[in-house]
């Protein structure tokens, strides 16, 4: 009666201790499905070995290892060519900074556009002029007030009329820097007046013939000239023979800016001093300005001796030039020697070229 049981047979199992997953039926497959987007279900057949082609089967989800799950290693990457969620969100990621970054430089070249169209230029004016004078040699331009350059073309001036070397004017050039600045002040330590700062009480000078650029400057010259061998000796060391200043040195530092103005203000290099008056000139005083040039250069204006090189310099040019850097104080328009004319209407035009036709009379300097 009691039959013999059939032993059930025992599940096989994997080398891994894990449970042998079911023989595959011929013509079925297992299912595989990603859950890793909610948004969709992916299915793909997996045909047995024994079979290709048949009706897709369900598994038990039990009987699926994690491989065969969809979750690939490092060492099996995605065996069923499923999509990668990290990979798209990488991809989801570039597109949306790509959006971004268009839309930011489209509003940046848009703003830009409209600044572009929408805002007027600045109007950008010339500078007005500035009433200054400005003497140029060797190539260097360096500038003075009008005041300050009629009191240098005064100052060098007197020495034609003392027949002096242009050596002579450097010197009194460094000197004038270092006392006055070629201003003609009526102060200055103790009982010192004028433009080199001479004292009555030294025996200079009354205080009013000290304040009169023409009488000063020869005055200097008068005791430069007593000096032995002055053209030879440093600048410093002759201006402070003649001053007798606490600090005789103090003159070396005005050497240089001195021989420049003495080579272009002594017209050694012809037409280089030149003014700028947007103010225009006062009323005009030609005949003051032709006497006062006398009285600096020795010589009228009128009749310049011919062969106006001097050991100072160009006789000539000197005087004319005189006649622009005090053009303001005697109301002098324009100025003419030679083929060449300075006019105070001008600017910073300065000195011009004008038609033969047009020239100055041989050796006479034109005022108007």
């Amino acid at each position: 009666m009691g039959g013999s049981r059939t032993p059930r047979r025992a599940a096989p199992f994997t080398e891994a201790g894990r449970p042998a997953p079911p023989p595959c039926t011929p013509g079925y497959g297992r299912l595989h499905a990603s859950t890793a987007f909610h948004y969709a279900l992916l299915c793909v057949q997996i045909p047995c070995p024994e079979s290709r082609g048949g009706p897709l089967s369900r598994p038990d989800p039990r009987e699926i290892d994690p491989v065969s799950r969809g979750a690939p290693t490092p060492a099996s990457p995605n065996p069923y060519g499923l999509p990668v969620p990290g990979k798209l969100r990488k991809v989801s990621a570039f597109f949306k900074i790509l959006v971004v970054l268009t839309l930011v430089c489209g509003a940046l070249l848009a703003g830009g556009y409209y600044v572009m169209n929408s805002v007027q230029p600045l109007e950008v004016s010339e500078p007005e002029p500035v009433e200054a004078c400005t003497f140029t040699a060797d190539g260097d331009t360096d500038s003075l007030d009008p005041d300050q350059a009629g009191n240098a073309a005064t100052v060098g001036g007197v020495a034609f009329a003392k027949g002096l070397p242009r050596e002579a004017v450097v010197i009194a050039y460094a000197t004038v820097w270092q006392e006055s600045k070629f201003y003609n002040v009526e102060y200055g330590d103790r009982d010192s007046v004028g433009l080199f700062q001479q004292r009555p009480s030294q025996e200079w000078g009354e205080p009013e013939q000290l304040m009169d650029p023409v009488y000063s400057t020869a005055a200097f010259y008068d005791k430069l000239t007593e000096i032995e061998g002055y053209t030879d000796m440093p600048v410093y060391e002759a201006a402070q023979a003649v001053q007798r200043s606490a600090d005789g040195f103090a003159y070396d530092q005005h050497e240089p800016v001195s021989r420049q103005m003495a080579k272009a203000f002594s017209g050694a290099s012809g037409p280089t001093v030149s003014c700028v008056l947007p103010d225009g000139v006062g009323e005009a005083d030609l005949q003051g300005a032709r006497e006062e040039m006398a009285r600096v250069f020795g010589a009228d204006p009128r009749e310049v001796p011919p062969g106006g090189s001097y050991a100072t310099g160009d006789l000539g040019w000197a005087m004319a030039q005189w006649a622009v850097a005090n053009a303001k104080d005697y109301g002098i328009g324009s100025v003419t020697y030679q083929d060449q004319r300075w006019r105070a209407e001008a600017g910073q035009q300065g000195w011009t070229t004008i038609p033969e036709a047009d020239a100055a009379p041989r050796g006479e300097i034109v005022l108007n």
